[in-house]
């Protein structure tokens, strides 16, 4: 097939696209190279030279909110996967318009531009996101009820950090997060993601176009930028022992999340957008193991071999959750997809590309934004 994939050129993106030429698609890329992400500069990065040159792959410098770049990317496209996202919690707390013009406002111009496509155009793949959850699943020890009650400032103040249940108020214990899980909002880049698959989804449904919306849980691995102080943990932990600082680490560094290595995410992408039956699927992305914070520092600080330990704050962010992890029976089941690569498998990896890049810590300059913002307590 010719492949679009918006955002093409990033830190998934890019390891989708070596998949799909692999196996034999043709691939467009949108990407508008955003500075924050990828440096100054409007050519396509290193990692996807050898497919330029080989003529698998078409660049194009645009963005998904620009009519005419995305009308040129969709060119003989057969298949869609957008990925192009603003991400990161804490920066769309303060920049609400630009979070929500980017990822609402591009996925409505995509969409409206298929429109017109949509007898040639065969598969879409959105780029979803565990945030939309909130805080995961629980169980209460006590009672056994799931409810659970609200992480309030007056507690967290207090550092009581866990999660409290509505019923009877002892801390609830973290459960794998199922697909049915009602979606509870809290920051806006959240909901921008939430926007994006129920925009995608009733499209497909609307023109029967088979539809994935794919909720990505904590990915790292090689490519991930270590100068976007709002990407993902392990990346902005790897900056900090790279210039011989010690990670900050919010709260008490026992919240867990799902991490998940970028290779098993690519490959679950293309999975879904060579998956041959119609209808609409969301489907969480995970390992389906509970890993902590402070475990990501250990797992880093332990392959550096480097002494430095993480810095607790104690503080909180707003928009944070405490424990979210995934339920990844529903991709076993619709795509054959399960996570190959544990966290201790993934690191080194990760770490082997780091020593060829140039990490800006610019971790301390995000947390003068956040608490400016007064988004930090």
């Amino acid at each position: 097939m010719r492949i679009l994939v918006t955002g093409g050129a990033g830190f998934i993106g890019s390891h989708l696209v070596d998949r799909l030429v692999e196996r034999g698609h043709g691939v467009t890329v949108l990407d508008n190279l955003d500075p924050q992400v990828h440096g100054k500069g409007t050519t396509a990065p290193r990692y996807l030279e050898g497919h330029l040159k080989a003529g698998a792959v078409r660049f194009l410098h645009g963005d998904v909110t620009v009519r005419e770049d995305l009308a040129r990317a969709l060119d003989g496209v057969e298949a869609v996967v957008h990925l192009a996202a603003t991400v990161g919690v804490g920066q769309s707390m303060y920049q609400p318009h630009y979070y929500t013009h980017t990822n609402g406002n591009g996925t409505g111009m995509l969409l409206e531009l298929l429109v017109s496509r949509r007898d040639h155009v065969k598969k879409l793949v959105v780029a979803s996101s565990m945030s939309l959850y909130g805080e995961g699943a629980y169980r209460c020890p006590g009672c056994r009820g799931t409810t659970a009650g609200e992480r309030t400032t007056a507690r967290l103040e207090a550092g009581t950090w866990e999660v409290p249940c509505a019923g009877c108020g002892r801390d609830l214990e973290p459960q794998p997060t199922p697909e049915t899980k009602p979606a509870e909002i809290a920051s806006v880049y959240a909901a921008t993601k939430k926007h994006q698959e129920d925009l995608c989804v009733s499209f497909g449904r609307a023109y029967r176009i088979p539809t994935f919306a794919l909720r990505f849980f904590n990915v790292f691995g090689s490519r991930q930028s270590l100068n976007n102080p709002y990407t993902g943990v392990a990346a902005i932990f790897l900056s900090r022992f790279l210039n011989g600082r010690p990670p900050l680490v919010f709260e008490d560094g026992l919240q867990s999340r799902d991490f998940i290595d970028v290779r098993d995410v690519a490959r679950a992408i293309q999975l879904a957008a060579e998956f041959a039956a119609t209808g609409e699927h969301v489907l969480n992305v995970g390992t389906g193991r509970r890993t902590s914070v402070l475990d990501v520092a250990r797992a880093l600080a332990g392959h550096l071999r480097i002494e430095v330990q993480p810095e607790l704050l104690g503080k909180f962010r707003a928009g944070d959750i405490r424990h979210c992890f995934s339920d990844p029976s529903r991709a076993a089941a619709v795509l054959g997809f399960r996570a190959e690569h544990t966290l201790e498998e993934g690191v080194p990896a990760l770490v082997e590309w780091c020593r060829g890049e140039k990490a800006d810590d610019a971790v301390e300059r995000g947390l003068a934004e956040l608490k400016s913002a007064g988004l930090v307590q």
